[in-house]
């Protein structure tokens, strides 16, 4: 073994956080030749599981978990699991954890994000959240007995929640403190056809109302409303777990999210941060991105390692990505619209299949599909492109998206 060889397999990379983006920087690493030691950590005491099953199958008891098919021991990555990371000290290359010191050569954060919780409701009996699959095994039985539950929020895990709830039979009211659903997410002219979809489902949607207090038994809105509910389930946000880099020297964002530069390096040499927990500088759409979703897991690891093994990493600017499925519709999103000077509707929101894009001087820079994967498809290889469209053209939804452009 050359001595450069035997220099790099006697370093060790240590992976903090055993979700997507933990498990896919361990494969990627080893996908680019990595020769070193490869430690990953996982908090949770399961074996690395993917998380959007869970709001679906997991929760309906046709799956009973949804471990990723990766063979760790093969791969020559030592997975260390139910060990906690308490705090970083960069200076002595250690993370503090549960089971005492860890020393590591190079260091990547992948501790994805927490749920915010309501105020006064931590260990409260009835009140869940959905992010683990220990949530996920405490709701089946909700679910199960048909209970009458109250939803907070109204974003992308309160709907998806409500459709497994509604096709388990339970009475479904939803509270969102805003006028709409998904009001941070996407413009009201936007989300507001998508309120009619609860209503289809047998679900009552509740906007504009705020909740005051969880009781035994009911959920109490400002002004005294009591709405019954023998379960509660907060899907309010999350944030990025990173309260236990306080002192650390890595740098966050006012978010709370790690500051990472266009190759996920942090502001401390030989630390990355990739997944929900990182946020990064975007050339294509001016800004820096907090993206909390399933693909920037699986694609930000890619760039990790290729700065870590050396091979001259692109800088990392991809074209955000989620899906939803909830009330009958598969809904997708690519882009970042919130920048665009043009909105374009393909079909009528009031039909099963319809697209929206959004233009900044012409060129597409996002799309929502609902029931139109084509359009999706297409779209995200336009935006990637930066493609000049044709408004007009666009707008016809019986013409294929890339036959739009000028």
């Amino acid at each position: 073994m050359s001595e450069q060889r035997q220099h790099e397999a006697d370093r060790r990379t240590v992976v903090v956080g055993a979700g997507m983006a933990g498990v896919q920087t361990a494969v990627a690493l080893r996908e680019q030749g990595y020769a070193g030691r490869i430690l990953l950590l996982g908090a949770e005491t399961h074996a690395p599981y993917d998380r959007p099953p869970l709001s679906k199958a997991v929760l309906l008891g046709t799956a009973e978990d949804s471990a990723f098919d990766v063979d760790f021991a093969a791969l020559g990555v030592e997975l260390r699991l139910g060990v906690e990371v308490l705090g970083l000290r960069a200076a002595d290359h250690e993370l503090d954890t549960s089971h005492g010191p860890l020393a590591y050569d190079t260091l990547v954060l992948a501790t994805g994000a927490q749920p915010i919780r309501l105020p006064g409701t931590t260990g409260l009996p009835g009140v869940h959240l959905l992010r683990t699959l220990d949530d996920v095994r405490r709701l089946r039985p909700v679910l199960a007995a048909r209970h009458t539950v109250v939803v907070v929020g109204a974003g992308w895990i309160g709907a998806e929640f409500t459709t497994a709830a509604r096709e388990a039979g339970c009475a479904v009211t939803v509270v969102e403190a805003a006028g709409r659903p998904l009001a941070g997410t996407l413009p009201a002219e936007v989300a507001a056809p998508m309120a009619d979809w609860y209503a289809r489902a047998g679900a009552v949607l509740r906007t504009g109302v705020r909740v005051e207090a969880v009781e035994d038994g009911a959920v109490v809105l400002e002004g005294g409303e009591r709405l019954p509910a023998d379960a509660v389930v907060v899907g309010v946000g999350a944030r990025p777990a990173t309260g236990w880099l306080a002192g650390s020297g890595v740098d966050l964002a006012p978010d709370g999210s790690v500051l990472a530069d266009e190759h996920l390096r942090t502001s401390v040499p030989g630390v990355y941060a990739v997944g929900d927990c990182a946020s990064f500088p975007s050339r294509r759409y001016g800004r820096r991105l907090l993206v909390h979703h399933w693909d920037n897991a699986l694609q930000g690891p890619h760039t990790v390692a290729a700065d870590i093994a050396g091979d001259g990493a692109e800088p990392y600017d991809p074209v955000p990505y989620f899906w939803s499925e909830q009330f009958g519709h598969f809904v997708q999103y690519a882009g970042h619209h919130e920048q665009a000077d043009t909105t374009v509707w393909r079909g009528d929101p009031a039909t099963p299949a319809y697209s929206v894009c959004w233009l900044r001087e012409e060129q597409l820079v996002a799309v929502l599909a609902v029931g139109r994967p084509r359009d999706l498809a297409q779209g995200r290889k336009l935006i990637a492109a930066g493609a000049p469209m044709d408004p007009g053209a666009l707008a016809d939804p019986a013409r294929p998206l890339k036959a739009a452009t000028r």
